[in-house]
């Protein structure tokens, strides 16, 4: 079975588990939160990989941060697979076509009042990906394995508005990935366990 036959398989068989990790946001929420999407692109080699993105310093919005590609939902775009297919070919010149869809993951509820669904998609490795100078820095690709060992992850606490909040980061090399890309990479380990 390839890569995205397993991934279909074992999603299946956790279908209806409970998300351990819905979202920053502990009080109860009942306003929709702004609708976004990100593109969880796994490499289809025999060590797979995720594609990952480092936000540059100058950005006024989560500067340095480690992300999936994505963004907001237009509404030209028709829903989260298409949004988060346009922002990875925007932000990573990521070919749509070359993308196998595998499904849409739970949405996650950041603290700033996004909800992002994850699309998790199989990708051809050593694509050229080129990324845009104004909104990434840097792409990389992370081992699967690695970002789904719960052994890789801490969880940490920090005072934000006068709360305590709780968040996962993980560490590959110098880089940190943490708050909403560690949460939904918890969720995916989740399902995929």
């Amino acid at each position: 079975m390839n890569l995205a036959g397993r991934l279909r398989a074992e999603l299946a068989a956790s279908e209806g588990a409970p998300v351990p990790f819905p979202g920053d946001s502990r009080e109860i929420v009942t306003e929709p939160g702004v609708a976004a999407a990100v593109l969880i692109a796994v490499t289809d080699r025999p060590e797979p990989g995720l594609i990952l993105t480092q936000r540059p310093e100058t950005m006024r919005r989560h500067p340095g941060q480690v992300a999936f590609p994505g963004g907001r939902v237009d509404p030209e775009d028709g829903g989260a697979i298409a949004a988060a297919l346009r922002e990875a070919e925007e932000e990573i010149d990521l070919d749509p076509a070359q993308v196998e869809i595998i499904r849409m993951l739970a949405p996650y509820r950041t603290v700033t009042g996004f909800d992002v669904t994850p699309v998790l998609g199989v990708i051809p490795p050593d694509l050229p990906l080129t990324p845009h100078d104004r909104e990434v820095a840097a792409v990389f690709e992370l081992p699967l394995a690695y970002a789904l060992d719960a052994a890789n992850r801490v969880e940490r606490r920090v005072m934000f508005e006068g709360r305590e909040r709780r968040y996962f980061e993980t560490m590959w090399g110098e880089r940190r990935i943490w708050g909403a890309t560690a949460a939904m990479l918890a969720n995916l380990a989740a399902r995929l366990a």
